[in-house]
């Protein structure tokens, strides 16, 4: 689970929203660690099967491939994986930790995080890892806001922590300073103004520059 040679020091880079293989090549030529694939059919930055099976297969062996769902049985979720080929899941709805479970240890759960209380969800969900992004209303995630990253810092002693939510190249460094996460995602921040569907090589490199103190 997102384990890479790619990194062998600092904290791994995640670039979340891929829509194409195009831009996942750009984000592994840049040194980004893993690739989230959004499957969440209401998310601006949603993919087909099709383009999803493409890009994990465009991509393996080189950085890792995740698969964004939300809602989703347990049943469907694996046969989603299997059919895809993907490396792994992340549940970013309001699944429950029973639906976590069988999936283990290639998927874990993001809560979305306000309050030290959203923050204490996290125990009930199995597996090292856990993501935490902000916590915006209704919306699932990609909203380009932070939350108070101090909530999340001893969390990120515990469990493998990814830490999403607002990161842009130019406040990664302190994200990382505030949690010390196992690794950073970013969607929105490393985007083509105006098009969420597409990325932006510059903000990518300045990305992974930043998190890893070069």
């Amino acid at each position: 689970m997102l384990s890479s040679s790619r990194s062998p020091r600092g904290t791994r880079t995640k670039v979340c929203g891929v829509t194409s293989v195009r831009d996942a090549e750009l984000c592994i030529a840049e040194g980004v660690d893993a690739i989230g694939i959004n499957l969440i059919a209401s998310s601006a930055r949603f993919v087909d099967e099709a383009t999803a099976a493409d890009i994990a297969k465009a991509i393996r062996g080189r950085a890792m491939s995740v698969g964004v769902v939300a809602n989703m049985s347990a049943a469907a979720m694996l046969a989603l994986r299997d059919r895809l080929a993907l490396d792994c899941l992340q549940l970013h709805g309001d699944e429950p930790p029973e639906a976590l479970a069988p999936l283990l240890p290639h998927a874990y759960k993001a809560i979305r995080v306000a309050t030290r209380e959203d923050v204490a969800r996290a125990d009930a969900f199995g597996g090292d890892y856990i993501l935490a992004d902000a916590r915006h209303g209704a919306e699932l995630g990609g909203t380009g806001h932070t939350f108070d990253w101090t909530l999340v810092a001893t969390l990120a002693k515990t469990r493998k922590l990814t830490l999403a939510g607002g990161l842009t190249p130019e406040n990664v460094a302190e994200a990382i300073r505030v949690v010390s996460p196992y690794c950073v995602d970013v969607a929105s921040g490393v985007e083509i103004v105006g098009d969420p569907r597409r990325k932006d090589r510059a903000k990518i490199r300045a990305f992974v520059a930043a998190s890893r103190g070069s």
